[in-house]
C-alpha cells in the first residue's frame, strides 16, 4: 500500500503541471476575450477619472498622489496587455500556455484596479503647500556702503503698507539684480513678513506669453495651457489673487506694460503684495507707476577695494597713478570693475599695467544697448584674452538665449562641431580642452559658472553650466556683427547674409520658414530652437560648408529635409522629441564625428542598413533605445567610436560586437539588446557603462560594464559572473530569488540593486536544500548604497539577519503586499526580545533617505534591538502602511537630553499614523515633529 501511495504521489506530481498547461492552453481564447473586456471597463473608468481631472485641476491645485499612482499603474499595465496581445496574435501554439496564464493574472490585476479607483473620495485633487520661493545664489554685495543703503531703502518700501509697486534703476552693470537678489533671500529667511516670493527674469524682447508661462511655473509646475492671451491672463489672475501676500520681483525690465495683460493683480495694502521690478531705464519705472530707487555708482574708495580684491595679488610696485587711472577706467561701475581686473589677475609687469591704462584712454566705442564705461571695459577684457580660441568660445555663448543656463557638455559639443576646438587624438582631449577654455573665461570674470542637481531614479547627479551677463552677451553679439545671426523669429530672404557664419534662431510661436534656399557660402554653425514647423526641402542645398546644425528643444518639426549636400558636417544633434523619422542623406555625411538622434519618435524598427559603414569618422553616436536598431556587424566597423547609446538588433548582433572590443571599444556606453519600450520607463539613469538586456537570455559582457539591467525574459538569479557595481531587474516574472546563498561574494561590489515589478520573487537569497545553508556572508551587500524594491506582490522578508549594510545610502520599498519586515530577526520571543534589549545595536549608520508606501502588511523596520541614528538621515516618507507599529529612530544623548536632529531632516507621514506609532523612548516623538509635513503632499 505504501508503494501505491508512493506512485499516486508521483502521478499528481507529474499530472499536475500537464494540467495546468492543458487548461491554459485550452482557454485562451475565453482569456483574452475576458482580458479584452476588462481592459475596456478600465479604459472607460480611466476616461471618467481624466475628466473629472480636468475638471477640478485648476490653477493651484495638485492631482492626490493615489490618483497619480493609478494612473501610473494603468499605463503599465496596458503596455504589458499589450504585449501579451502580439504574442497571442503570433499564434505560436507552444505560447498559448504562457499567453493564457498571463491574461488570468492581468483579469485580476485589471479587476484590483477598478476597485481602487472607488476609494479616490469625492475630489481628486488636492490643496498643496505652495513653495515659499527659491533661493538664489549670489555673491557678497560689491561696495557695501553704497549696496546696503539701496538694499534698505528697497526694504523699508516693501515693508509700507502703502506702496505697492517698487522700480529699482540704475545703470547697466552698477548692481540692480545683486542687490536684488539678497532682498529676494532675506525675504526668505524672514517669513513672517509675505507668504511668497517669486523671481522672474524678463527678456529684453518682451512677450506676454512667456512671461505668462515664467510667472505660472513658479506657481505650479503645470504649464497654462491655454494658446489665448487674455484666457490665460485670467487664470494667472485668480491664481495670484487667491494666494495673497506674494512679492513678485521682474529683473531686468525694458518696457512698462498694463499689469492686467499678464494677469498680475494690483498690489494694494489691501492684498498685501508687492511688485519689486529692476530697470535700466528710469522712464519704466515712471509708467508702472512705481515708487523709485535709484541704484548709485559706487564710491571712489568702494571701486579701488573691489578693483584690488578681484585682481588678486599685490601691486605695490606698480605706480599708483598707473593704478588709480585704470580704476577711474572703469567709472565706478562694478560690472566694469570684475572685468577689468579680472583680466589683469595675477600681472605684475608695470609695462603691461601702463599699456593697459593707455589702450583704456583710447578706446571710445559705445553700443545702443550698453553705457560706454562698461562697453569699454568688456571689449577690453574680451581684447586680452588674446587666445583666439578664448575669443570664439566667449562670442559662442551669445548664440544661446538671454539669462540661459548652458550646459557645458552641449556648449563643448557646439565648440567642436564648430571648429572652435579643432581635431585631436581623441574626443576625450577635445572635451578637456573645452573645460579648460571655459575655466579660464570663469576666471577672467567673463562668464559665471554654475551646477545643478537633477535626480533619476533615486541617483543625484550634478551638471555643470555657464551663463553671460546680458550685458557682455550684448558686447559680444556687437563685436561679432555681421558675423552672427541671432534671432527669435525665422530671418526672411534679405537676412541671410553672405557674410553670416553662424545662425542661431530662437523660433517663436507662429514662426515659419519661407520657401527659399539661403546662400550663405560661410555658413558653419546653425543652431535652431523653438516653435518653427517646415523646414522646407530646399533649405539645405546651398550650406555645403555647414559644420554643425544642431535641432534642439524643438517642438513643432516632423522631419528635417535630406542633408545629403552637407558633406562637411562634423556635428549633427537632431534631440528635438518631435522628430519623427532620420532625414534622407544620412550616408552622405562622410566627415560627420557626432550624430545624436537620441529622442527621434520613429516608426523605424532598424537603421538603415549600410549607413553606419559609411560614417567611419563618428566618435559620438546617440541612438533611440526602441526603434533604429543597429546592426552589431556594422557596428564594429566604427573604429573610432568613443561615445555609443543604442539597440542592437539582437543577441547574436550584440554578442558580436562584443567579441570585437578585445581590441578596444568606447569609453562610455549603454548598450540595449531587444529593448521594448523607452529608458525612462525602466528609469535608466546615468550609471555609466550600462547593459540593458530585455526578454532575452543572459549574452556576452564587455570587460568594463558597470551597470546591468534586466528586463523580462530572465528566468532565475544571476551568476557570480554577471554581478556589476550596479544590477536592475524588472518584470522577470519567473525569478523567485536573486541569488545563492551559495555564492554570495559577488555581491561585495554592488553598490545600486533595483528590482521591480518581479511578481514571483520570495526573497533575495535562496537557501540551497542539498545541504544547511550558509549564514550569508557579512561582507555581503557591504558596500551597497542604493538599494530599491517595487511592485514585489510575494515577498514577505529582505535583507536576512547578520548582514553589514554600513554604506547603505537609500531605502526605497513600495507596493509589496505581502511584505512584513525589512530587516530579518524581528520574530523573537518574549525571553529573546528582553535578551536583545540589553544591547542595542545602530544598523544603516549612512542611511539618508527611507521610503515605505503601499505596504499593507508591513509591521516592523527591524528588531527591537536595532536603532536607526538620525545623523545622517535627510528624509523619511510613510505612506499608506497600516500595519507599521514602530519607528526605530534614535538621537545621541547630551547631558541626559536627546540632541537635536539635522536641520535638513524632513519626515513625510499622514498624521493618524504617526500617533499610533509606539516609541523606545517618548521624547524622540516630541523632538522629531518640528520636522514633519503631514500628507497630503505633492511629488
Amino acid at each position: 500500500m505504501e508503494m501505491l501511495g508512493a506512485i499516486l504521489d508521483l502521478g499528481k506530481t507529474i499530472l499536475a503541471p500537464i494540467s495546468e498547461y492543458y487548461k491554459y492552453h485550452r482557454s485562451v481564447d475565453e482569456h483574452m476575450k475576458n482580458l479584452k473586456r476588462k481592459r475596456d471597463d478600465l479604459e472607460c473608468k480611466k476616461s471618467d477619472i481624466e475628466l473629472k481631472i480636468r475638471a477640478e485641476l485648476l490653477p493651484r491645485k495638485k492631482l492626490k498622489r493615489e490618483v497619480k499612482f493609478w494612473l501610473q499603474k494603468v499605463e503599465t499595465i496596458n503596455a504589458d496587455i499589450q504585449n501579451i496581445e502580439q504574442e497571442a496574435e503570433r499564434g505560436k501554439y507552444f505560447s498559448r500556455m504562457h499567453v493564457g496564464k498571463f491574461s488570468c493574472k492581468k483579469i485580476q490585476e485589471v479587476a484590483e484596479l477598478i476597485d481602487q479607483s472607488c476609494g479616490f473620495g469625492e475630489s481628486l485633487v488636492i490643496d498643496p503647500p505652495v513653495s515659499y520661493g527659491d533661493e538664489l545664489p549670489t555673491g557678497a554685495l560689491v561696495g557695501e556702503s553704497t549696496a546696503e543703503i539701496t538694499m534698505e531703502n528697497i526694504w523699508k518700501h516693501l515693508l509700507d503698507e502703502d506702496c505697492g509697486m517698487i522700480g529699482v534703476y540704475g545703470m547697466g552693470g552698477v548692481g540692480k539684480t545683486t542687490i536684488t537678489k539678497h532682498i529676494n533671500n532675506r525675504l526668505l529667511k524672514e517669513k513672517e513678513k509675505f507668504n511668497h516670493v517669486i523671481w522672474v527674469t524678463v527678456s529684453k524682447a518682451f512677450d506676454v506669453i512667456k512671461l505668462q508661462n515664467d510667472i505660472a511655473s513658479k506657481l505650479d509646475p503645470n504649464p497654462l495651457k491655454s494658446e489665448d492671451e487674455t484666457t490665460r491672463a485670467g487664470k494667472l489672475y485668480a491664481a495670484l489673487k487667491e494666494m495673497k501676500k506674494w512679492v513678485l520681483i521682474l529683473d531686468d525690465l525694458w518696457s512698462a506694460f498694463p499689469l492686467e495683460n499678464i494677469g498680475i493683480p494690483e498690489p494694494t495694502s489691501e492684498n498685501g503684495c508687492k511688485l519689486v521690478l529692476t530697470t535700466r531705464d528710469a522712464k519704466v519705472c515712471d509708467g508702472m507707476n512705481c515708487k523709485t530707487i535709484k541704484v548709485e555708482l559706487l564710491s571712489i574708495k568702494e571701486s579701488h577695494d573691489l578693483f584690488l580684491k578681484t585682481v588678486g595679488c599685490d601691486v605695490s610696485n606698480i605706480p599708483e597713478d598707473v593704478v588709480e587711472g585704470v580704476v577711474k577706467q572703469c567709472a565706478r561701475l562694478p560690472l566694469a570693475i570684475i572685468t577689468i581686473a579680472g583680466s589683469l589677475k595675477n600681472v605684475v609687469d608695470v609695462f603691461e599695467w601702463r599699456n593697459t591704462l593707455n589702450e583704456l584712454r583710447t578706446s571710445t566705442k559705445g553700443s545702443a544697448h550698453v553705457d560706454a564705461p562698461v562697453f569699454k571695459s568688456l571689449q577690453f577684457s574680451y581684447e586680452r584674452l588674446k587666445d583666439k580660441k578664448l575669443q570664439d568660445c566667449l562670442l559662442c555663448c551669445a548664440l544661446y538665449p538671454e539669462d540661459y543656463e548652458i550646459y557645458r557638455d552641449e556648449l563643448i559639443e557646439h565648440l567642436i562641431g564648430g571648429k572652435v576646438i579643432e581635431n585631436m587624438k581623441s574626443r576625450q582631449e577635445e572635451l578637456d580642452q573645452g573645460h579648460t577654455l571655459l575655466n579660464k573665461l570663469e576666471n577672467a570674470c567673463l562668464l559665471e559658472g554654475g551646477s545643478k542637481d537633477f535626480e533619476i531614479k533615486d541617483i543625484l547627479e550634478k551638471r555643470r553650466f555657464v551663463k553671460m551677463h546680458d550685458l557682455i552677451r550684448d558686447m559680444a553679439l556687437q563685436i561679432a556683427g555681421a558675423k552672427f545671426l541671432v534671432l527669435e523669429d525665422v530671418p526672411n530672404e534679405e537676412e541671410w547674409g553672405n557674410d553670416v557664419e553662424k545662425v542661431s534662431l530662437m523660433c517663436k510661436r507662429g514662426s515659419k520658414f519661407s520657401y527659399v534656399s539661403p546662400k550663405c557660402p560661410k555658413l558653419s554653425t546653425l543652431l535652431l530652437r523653438g516653435y518653427a514647423n517646415i523646414i522646407p526641402d530646399s533649405f539645405f542645398v546651398h550650406l555645403k560648408h555647414l559644420t554643425s546644425l544642431r535641432l534642439i528643444d524643438s517642438f513643432l518639426i516632423r522631419r528635417v529635409p535630406s542633408l545629403a549636400k552637407l558633406t562637411e558636417l562634423r556635428s549633427l544633434d537632431l534631440s528635438a522629441e518631435s522628430l519623427e523619422e532620420i532625414p534622407h542623406g544620412l550616408e552622405m555625411l562622410v566627415n560627420l564625428r557626432y550624430l545624436n538622434v537620441y529622442s527621434i519618435k520613429t516608426n523605424q524598427e532598424k537603421m538603415p542598413p549600410g549607413i553606419l559603414p559609411k560614417l567611419c569618422q563618428l566618435q559620438v553616436l546617440k541612438l533611440p533605445f526602441w526603434g533604429l536598431e543597429v546592426n552589431g556587424e556594422e557596428v564594429v566597423r566604427l573604429k573610432k567610436l568613443e561615445w555609443f547609446e543604442g539597440e542592437f538588433d539582437g543577441v547574436k548582433g550584440f554578442n558580436t560586437y562584443v567579441e570585437s572590443l578585445e581590441e578596444g571599444g568606447p569609453g562610455h556606453y549603454i548598450y540595449a539588446v531587444n529593448k521594448k519600450k523607452p529608458a525612462s520607463q525602466l528609469g535608466v539613469a546615468e550609471l555609466g557603462e550600462s547593459v540593458i538586456l530585455s526578454d532575452c537570455n543572459i549574452c556576452l559582457l564587455p570587460k568594463d560594464v558597470l551597470a546591468l539591467i534586466i528586463s523580462e525574459g530572465q528566468k532565475c538569479g544571476l551568476s557570480s559572473d554577471y554581478w556589476k557595481k550596479s544590477v536592475w531587474f524588472k518584470g522577470c516574472e519567473e525569478i523567485e530569488y536573486i541569488h545563492s546563498s551559495f555564492d554570495i561574494f559577488s555581491l561585495q561590489s554592488l553598490e545600486i540593486l533595483d528590482l521591480y515589478e518581479l511578481n514571483n520573487l520570495k526573497g533575495l537569497f535562496r537557501e540551497e536544500k542539498v545541504a544547511p545553508a550558509p549564514v550569508v556572508s557579512l561582507g555581503t551587500f557591504s558596500r551597497l548604497k542604493q538599494f530599491s524594491i517595487e511592485f514585489c506582490p510575494n515577498i514577505k522578508k529582505l535583507f536576512p539577519p547578520g548582514l553589514l549594510l554600513d554604506n547603505l545610502e537609500q531605502i526605497r520599498v513600495c507596493d509589496c503586499k505581502q511584505l512584513e519586515e525589512i530587516l530579518g530577526g524581528a520574530e523573537a520571543s518574549d525571553d529573546e526580545v528582553e535578551e536583545e534589549a540589553k544591547e542595542i545595536v545602530e544598523i544603516f549608520p549612512q542611511l539618508r533617505n527611507l521610503t515605505l508606501e503601499y505596504l499593507p502588511k508591513l509591521k516592523t523596520i527591524c528588531s527591537r534591538s536595532n536603532v536607526i541614528l538620525c545623523d545622517s538621515l535627510d528624509s523619511i516618507d510613510i505612506f499608506e502602511c497600516p500595519k507599521l507599529k514602530r519607528l526605530p529612530l534614535s538621537l545621541h544623548l547630551i547631558d541626559g537630553e536627546l540632541s537635536s536632529p539635522p536641520s535638513s531632516l524632513q519626515i513625510y507621514i499622514k498624521k493618524e499614523r504617526w500617533e499610533l506609532l509606539e516609541w523606545d523612548n517618548h521624547d524622540m516623538k516630541m523632538v522629531l515633529e518640528p520636522f514633519i509635513e503631514w500628507y497630503p503632499r505633492i511629488v
